[in-house]
């Protein structure tokens, strides 16, 4: 199978082109050398690729930003997306677009189901679900909705920037008022994987298991890291004045998975232990 992956240098993207790679399959990457926004560039490169399968992992993730600058939000997230679902219509390709838990609006009060309706809040939720709905009209898609990823790749991450405070504040304050689950980039990946090669085309919540606050995650990190001394601060999340609202609780059931009866994935904890390993014995950074 020939694979394009578009925002293939992301913590996601980088994953993706190794799972795919590892099984076999020619994979083409592409990120900043493509503007996914450029419609006559899009339609002009990719249908000559001839891909079986397209892959958006690329997104304008600064959802503060989005809030100050909208238009920019939408221009990646949703015509973007736009034009790579145009392509894929073209190829007459399956297209994977990678969505978010902000397409929710976090008053629930239980995790979210493939099957609640969406009701974004700020900006960068909206431009996913629009996208989302675009995505959608194909007849074979693959739309995967996530939240709190961390991995090897990226230079950024929750895990990574707790850490890096951690040395060198010696004191973390961490919000208690944002719930959800963390997920480990190279898990999706495979569930990602998995789902692709079924032909199950559908909206699927994917996500490592578990549920937590940013908090209790921030703990958990500098806890595995040893670094047990550092105090944390509960917060609310109204304190660090920031434009964009988060889903206060919005971790994803990922009931779909289950129902198409593909094998649960691992407790966030399991590869949030391997991931502080080799970040303290292997990448050198901490």
């Amino acid at each position: 199978m020939r694979v394009v992956i578009c925002g293939a240098e992301g913590q996601l993207g980088m994953e993706l082109l190794d799972v795919y790679r590892e099984a076999g399959h020619e994979v083409m990457g592409f990120d900043l050398d493509l503007d996914i926004t450029d419609y006559q560039l899009v339609m002009e490169r990719i249908p000559k690729l001839e891909p079986d399968l397209l892959v958006n992992s690329a997104a304008h993730v600064n959802a503060d930003e989005a809030e100050t600058n909208p238009e920019l939000s939408y221009r990646v997230n949703f015509t973007g997306t736009q034009n790579l679902t145009l392509a894929a219509l073209k190829i007459g390709c399956p297209l994977i677009f990678i969505s978010s838990d902000y397409v929710f609006d976090g008053l629930k009060g239980s995790p979210y189901s493939e099957f609640d309706a969406p009701n974004p809040q700020g900006v960068y939720g909206k431009a996913k679900l629009a996208a989302e709905r675009y995505v959608s009209t194909l007849q074979r898609y693959y739309i995967f909705r996530t939240q709190w990823i961390f991995g090897k790749y990226g230079k950024r991450n929750f895990v990574k920037s707790i850490l890096r405070n951690a040395r060198e504040k010696g004191f973390l304050r961490v919000v208690t008022d944002e719930v959800g689950t963390p997920t480990y980039a190279r898990d999706l990946a495979e569930i990602i994987y998995r789902v692709s090669l079924s032909g199950k085309f559908g909206l699927y919540h994917a996500t490592n298991q578990g549920i937590c606050s940013r908090f209790d995650f921030a703990k958990e990190i500098i806890e595995v890291a040893g670094m047990k001394n550092i105090p944390v601060e509960p917060i609310d999340y109204s304190e660090l004045n920031l434009p964009c609202p988060r889903p206060p609780y919005s971790p994803l059931d990922n009931m779909n998975l289950r129902l198409q009866g593909f094998p649960p994935s691992r407790h966030y904890r399991e590869p949030l232990g391997e991931y502080i390993r080799w970040l303290l014995e292997e990448s050198g950074e901490f």
